[in-house]
């Protein structure tokens, strides 16, 4: 058996083709939708990051402003700048490029963006809404994870579902969103002592680590979902996920590829992000007096 590929540039199309639409909208009612990214320095990997994310708001009907900062850039002026943006009604969604240099506290910095404009879904009131099942905004992987998973009409309902990795960004909120969906959800990671224990009973195994070939052919299960929000290199320079793709796609039911995979979706949920901020806003203004 060979695993069917869950074709995220597909999926991401799709997407953008119905925000672009509601985006048309809601410039009809007089709203163009905002995203301010902040850049500061000139790391080249952030360089290619900010680039693509600028690139698919244009593409697809949003507004987007590219804020570069120098690298020298005081902590309390990035602070200040971000207030800046909080006041601006034409901003509905603040992203701040991270890694950030290293004097300057990252955290600090996602917390000083308004919830209402935390289009990352990183503010401690962005995850608590999620924990709680408020209203706020998903992290745009493991959110992009969630609709690929719904694009192959996956009922998660009483599976077991594997994440690997604990990381704030995906794999935290990654087991929430499972769970919320009422998947029986473990969280494996670094001290994990068997992996290959809990892996081998998942239904859906989402691979969050950072490390190549973290999940083998003998660790599947027959049939299971394998997510792989990886981004490595092999030894001659290729792209490659945390999956060994090769092994585990004769032995998984559906598997995402890297490149093409999870990638184009964390664009992709941004937009959706940026989109509802500026749908939210324009609710409100409506409403009031």
């Amino acid at each position: 058996m060979t695993a069917q590929l869950i074709d995220g540039n597909a999926l991401a199309r799709k997407l953008r083709a119905e925000i672009a639409a509601r985006a048309s909208h809601l410039k009809e009612r007089g709203t163009v939708p905002g995203l301010a990214v902040v850049l500061v320095g000139n790391n080249p990997a952030s360089e290619v990051y900010v680039r693509n994310k600028v690139k698919a708001c244009e593409d697809n009907g949003l507004h987007s402003i590219l804020d570069r900062q120098p690298a020298d850039l005081s902590e309390a002026d990035l602070l200040a700048r971000v207030r800046q943006l909080n006041d601006d009604p034409a901003v509905h969604g603040i992203l701040v490029q991270l890694p950030l240099p290293p004097h300057i506290d990252a955290q600090k910095v996602i917390e000083a963006i308004a919830p209402e404009k935390d289009v990352d879904g990183f503010h401690v009131a962005s995850a608590g809404a999620l924990l709680t099942g408020g209203l706020g905004f998903w992290p745009c992987t493991p959110h992009g994870c969630m609709k690929m998973l719904e694009s192959i009409d996956y009922d998660l309902r009483g599976k077991h579902a594997v994440v690997i990795g604990r990381s704030n960004i995906v794999g935290k909120p990654m087991a929430l969103m499972l769970l919320a969906k009422n998947a029986t959800v473990t969280i494996c990671h670094s001290a994990t002592s068997d992996l290959a224990a809990f892996t081998r009973t998942a239904d859906v195994v989402v691979a969050a680590v950072g490390k190549r070939n973290v999940l083998t052919a003998d660790m599947v299960k027959p049939g299971a979902v394998v997510i792989d929000v990886g981004m490595n290199r092999t030894d001659e320079g290729k792209l490659c996920g945390d999956v060994d793709f090769d092994g585990v796609k004769e032995v998984a039911g559906w598997i995402t590829p890297v490149p093409g995979g999870v990638g184009p979706m964390t664009i992709t949920m941004l937009l959706a992000n940026t989109l509802e901020a500026a749908e939210r806003a324009a609710k409100q203004a409506e409403a009031a007096p």
